[in-house]
């Protein structure tokens, strides 16, 4: 996906075939990349002038048979990734190399099966070959959906006869073994819900930490529902009653026998994964008391044919259902409710990091809001526990595209600073009510945080702001949004270390609503020059650009979902 629709796709991975019975094409060729490297470096090609960075590095691309040695790419260049392509593709023949390669690139390239030879037969009776991953074996599938070994002709029944008294038993208790599996894949997908697989994971995860529900009918502390009940409690699973639906789990409406209404979370699939994740979650919850937290009433036993979790009801959607979603009205959020969303939603996330927990999946989805729109911070499936006096946690990235920060996604440390990154994406939803993500954007403003911090570097802030905020015309407003960007940015840098903490933030934005009256006695931000790449921004806006097709460069890399 990273190359899809791109004339100058920045190479990610090498890539291996070696769990595959397949095996490039001599219709392939291979290229190879070389990026970031030192301006030391010599080279017999010109550089790939659309892939220089802010740094002053460049990156080149050969045909592998003119590839440099690689003591030479060692010692200058950062990286080196060998990409398969179409060796006739015209794009190259046409362009040369260093134009051509993005569309050779998006043609892909062709593969072969690595035991085509034991296909020939299979086909030739009308067949469709196919692989066992599990035992390396080839297998012929005919049309009646029995699975043989080599072809599908039927043979003299005699001959059937006779082998099946010497052995052939075994290669039917095979087929029949394969069409067992085929059979619950297929009621797998008619009813993703299952039991088996949930329950042993449960128990295995960590049983000392858990009560049987027979026995104290708590989990961490916290009340176990019966399947039950909650299926009657949500009329069923009833699909007019569904929230939302999430990377976790499909959120339903319903109420319990005391009268409380409440958001009943069900889980995805059966998998190890997703049973950790719930397991997570509820910990997490157990644990932690705040007024901008949604609170966990309870989850299912792990006897349970489903794991279930069972949230206090929020009534009003999320803050992405407001800005741009379902629940969008011209006018219906003004600044002054945007700004206590911002502060509630600090206030929160500053709670979690003193408790020592990252919720690494901070989006305007996941903060809910009441009929009085008080936030309420959700999802703490992929949040983790942040270990004492630790720096950082190393981990996988994972989040929602367009809010994961961009050194996480790089070095894969996590830390809380994380989160602020997370944050700042917020902001400037608040700020101009548009999604995080946005393909039907131009290619450099797909991200919301590169449209923001190219639209502040330029001091073309009034072009991000929602109209309906009053910008132009209400100085107050104007001069809070303008605060608020400046925020947003520091929180947005590309560098961890230059955003601030979460506690700093919630300080920031509780002056900029109380217009100075709620700063502390503490010294003064430091001065920037102008040589640095923050740019505050003035309180008046600034004046239309004469050419709006002039924008400069940024100075902050891409932020990557």
């Amino acid at each position: 996906m990273d190359i899809v629709n791109q004339s100058c796709p920045r190479a990610k991975n090498n890539i291996s075939l070696e769990t595959f019975p397949l095996v490039y094409s001599p219709l392939d060729l291979n290229i190879s990349f070389y990026f970031n490297c030192s301006s030391s470096y010599t080279s017999s090609v010109d550089p790939i002038s659309c892939l220089k960075n802010s740094e002053r590095k460049q990156s080149f691309v050969y045909f592998s048979e003119n590839e440099t040695d690689d003591y030479d790419w060692h010692a200058y260049c950062q990286e080196k990734i060998v990409v398969t392509v179409l060796k006739n593709d015209h794009e190259i023949q046409s362009g040369g190399l260093i134009t051509g390669f993005g569309a050779a690139m998006n043609n892909g390239f062709v593969l072969d099966w690595m035991k085509a030879g034991e296909c020939a037969e299979c086909e030739g009776s009308g067949g469709f070959c196919g692989y066992n991953q599990t035992n390396k074996h080839s297998m012929c599938i005919c049309k009646d959906d029995s699975i043989v070994v080599k072809s599908c002709k039927k043979e003299n029944p005699w001959n059937w006869k006779r082998k099946l008294a010497i052995g052939v038993s075994a290669a039917v208790f095979g087929a029949l073994v394969v069409f067992l599996a085929m059979y619950l894949y297929q009621r797998r997908k008619k009813n993703r819900y299952t039991m088996s697989y949930v329950s042993q994971s449960f128990t295995a995860s960590d049983p000392s930490l858990l009560k049987d529900a027979e026995k104290g009918s708590q989990y961490f502390g916290v009340h176990v529902f019966t399947y039950d009940e909650l299926e009657e409690a949500t009329n069923n699973f009833d699909s007019a009653r569904e929230l939302g639906d999430g990377g976790f789990g499909t959120v339903y409406y319903g109420q319990l026998h005391d009268g409380r209404r409440v958001a009943v979370k069900r889980l995805y699939e059966n998998n190890y994964k997703r049973v950790e994740q719930f397991m997570n979650e509820v910990e997490i919850l157990t644990r932690l008391r705040h007024p901008n937290l949604v609170s966990l009433f309870g989850c299912t036993s792990r006897h349970s044919r489903e794991l279930l979790l069972v949230y206090e009801y929020i009534s009003n959607g999320t803050v992405a259902d407001h800005l741009h979603g379902r629940k969008t009205k011209p006018g219906a959020l003004p600044w002054h409710i945007r700004m206590n969303i911002a502060v509630d939603t600090a206030s929160a996330l500053k709670y979690l990091h003193a408790s020592e927990i990252i919720h690494r999946d901070v989006k305007t989805n996941n903060i809910l809001l009441d009929d009085h729109f008080c936030v309420k911070v959700a999802d703490f499936g992929l949040s983790r526990l942040f270990p004492t006096h630790a720096t950082h946690i190393s981990t996988a990235p994972q989040g929602t595209p367009g809010y994961v920060d961009p050194e996480y996604h790089e070095c894969y440390q996590l830390t809380s600073k994380s989160d602020v990154y997370s944050f700042g994406v917020m902001l400037i939803e608040l700020i101009s009510s548009l999604p995080a993500v946005d393909i039907t954007r131009h290619r450099h403003e797909i991200n919301l945080s590169n449209m923001a911090i190219n639209k502040i570097q330029n001091q073309a802030l009034h072009e991000l702001v929602d109209p309906a905020l009053g910008f132009e015309s209400d100085f107050k407003v104007r001069k809070m949004i303008n605060a608020v960007a400046e925020l947003a940015f520091r929180c947005l840098q590309s560098s961890k270390d230059m955003r601030p903490t979460m506690e700093e933030v919630v300080d920031t934005l509780l002056d900029i609503q109380s217009d100075g009256k709620h700063k502390k006695s503490q010294p003064e931000v430091l001065d920037i020059s102008a040589d640095d790449d923050v740019v505050l921004l003035k309180d008046d806006p600034p004046p239309p650009s004469p050419d709006s097709n002039v924008v400069s460069k940024s100075t902050t890399p891409n932020a990557s979902g």
